[in-house]
Formats: C-alpha cells, structure tokens, sequence
C-alpha cells in the first residue's frame, strides 16, 4: 500500500485539484481502493467545489476528533467516506474541514489519523491513501502526516512567484523531513506547466525531482475546483487527466521502490529485527495494528463502505 501527501503553498498553485486528479486516475489492480483524505488545516473545499454542495457538510474530518477521544476513530472514519465511484466504494474521499477553527480539536488526532492511513494497506481490502495538506498542513501537528508518507509531492507552477515562495518552505521541509521523518528523499516535484521555466529548471533551482508535468488547463481544472464543466468520458480522456493518470502511475512506482528500500530486512527464520534495524516506533506501521480492527472472520469485518455517495454518480466522476 502507498501513502502520499499532497501540499501546496502561497498563490493556490493547484494542490486540491492535483490531489483530486490523482484520485480520480490512480491505479486500482483487482481488490484494492484508495482514499483521498482532504486533511488541510485552513479547510477543505470539495465539498463546495468539485461536488458543489451535493453531500452534506456533516461529513468530514471534522468529526474524527471526537470519535478518536472516544475511542471510535476506524469506525468513524470509514463512516465519513464519500464514494466518487458509483457505488463501487473504489475511489473515496474524506471531506476536509467545514471550518478553519475545527483544526484545534484534531490538535491529538493527526497521529492516529497518520498510523490508521499507514495501516489500511494491511487489510482485507487494501488502500492506497492521498493526503491533500493543503498550503499549511506540512507544518504544525498536521505535519505528521507528511513525515509518515512514502512520498511528499508539493505542487508548484513554472511561475517566478511560485517557484520563489515555494523554495523556502521546501528547505524547512526538507530540513523536517530528514529531522523527523523517513528522509527528504520522499519530496518529488508536481509542476503546473504554467510560466516559462523547464522542467529541469525548476528540479534545478528547488533541488528536487519533478515527477510529473500537468498541462496549465484552467477549463479542466475548474471541473476540478469548482464542479463547472464537463466531468465526462471526454473530461477524463483530456490531456489533462491522461497527465494525471501518468503522474499517478509514476507516484505510485516511486513509493514502491522507496519502501522496499527502506523495509526493514528479515532476521533469519522471517521475522523482523530487534535492535537498531527495527522498525521505529513512531513510523507509522509498527502502531498503525493499534487502530485497525482485525475481524476473528473474514466477514465480520465491514468492507470500509462508506455511508454516502452522490447520487447519479458515473464511475470516476465528479458530478
């Protein structure tokens, strides 16, 4: 399983809608789901934009906090999805935030909320999670997110503004990531082809690798943002979302050969190590059994529906 944080920063350079795409185009084998968890701490916006006002503002991030002070947080969580692929529970999203004030009461619920997405690769049906971090989510207790992830993409655009306020918070980033997380080596470059900086430009000058390039469509990214447009076959064989579709798989791939590479190795006889090669106990994976409910049958357990989707839906569409 594959978890990947999404940011953004100053001048809205597109990481909601870059992280929605993603969702919409990541690659399903056979039994296995993803889940888009719209985790900014200043709010969330796809409630009201992608799916304009059509699910209701009582589902979301916003009510893990206390579920989690209760002791309920796998069973909320799952309860708070919003199906985005016509009742096949394929693709599904944890609505952000209504408020910027509600952040204060997920202050104690970031961790286990980061140990529960690290953890949901391990179950029956296997998850791939995408974090949409938002401008700020990279920093303060939300950051937590971002240090557990197989990879960290910021979305810039080929702008001279972007590129100057993002490469700041990419070196406190950086800094946090090899202070407190995995390493700085999970941060790869999302690029808005807005602006008249190169690909190699822009992997120069912010001293990170560009994985991948999403034409500056803002027809398409308005579906996206706002919900306007068309979100049919035509919407998804776009240039745009084929890009999103290509920057997925490349996201994918890469999270995959870091975590083999970081796995912990097998002492002999299959078990895991002791000692330094050990697996830490704030990583995410040796916690996250602490959150996931294991059922004593196979069907005991609930298949992660969730209790809503929009009605009308076609499969992968917005709207």
């Amino acid at each position: 399983m594959t978890v990947v944080a999404v940011t953004g920063g100053a001048g809205a350079p597109g990481a909601t809608s870059t992280a929605l795409a993603l969702l919409l185009t990541w690659p399903l084998p056979a039994g296995r789901r993803v889940i888009l968890i719209e985790a900014d701490p200043d709010g969330g916006s796809i409630l009201a934009g992608a799916l304009q006002g059509r699910v209701s503002a009582e589902y979301g991030l916003h009510q893990l906090g206390v579920a989690h002070r209760q002791g309920n947080l796998v069973d909320a969580f799952f309860r708070q999805l919003v199906d985005l692929s016509d009742g096949r529970r394929e693709r599904l999203l944890l609505p952000g935030l209504v408020d910027p004030t509600q952040a204060s009461g997920l202050a104690y619920t970031w961790d286990p909320i980061s140990q529960l997405a690290a953890g949901l690769g391990s179950q029956q049906i296997p998850h791939d999670v995408i974090i949409d971090l938002g401008r700020r989510g990279t920093t303060g207790a939300s950051a937590i997110a971002a240090r557990r992830a197989d990879l960290v993409l910021p979305v810039v655009r080929g702008t001279l503004p972007s590129l100057a306020q993002a490469q700041p918070r990419l070196v406190s980033l950086r800094n946090d990531l090899d202070t407190h997380g995995t390493g700085s080596d999970s941060i790869a470059l999302v690029v808005i082809e807005e602006g008249r900086y190169a690909r190699q430009e822009i992997g120069k000058h912010l001293e990170a690798p560009v994985l991948g390039l999403l034409p500056f469509d803002p027809e398409r990214a308005r579906v996206l943002s706002a919900g306007e447009g068309d979100t049919g076959k035509r919407f998804l064989r776009s240039k745009f979302m084929r890009a999103a579709r290509t920057t997925a798989e490349a996201a994918l791939a890469l999270a995959n050969q870091r975590r083999m590479r970081l796995a912990p190795r097998p002492a002999p006889g299959g078990e895991l190590p002791s000692g330094p090669d050990a697996p830490m106990a704030g990583d995410g994976w040796a916690q996250a059994a602490a959150y996931i409910r294991r059922p004593a049958e196979p069907e005991s357990r609930p298949e992660a529906e969730p209790a809503h989707r929009p009605a009308g839906e076609e499969a992968g569409h917005v709207r």
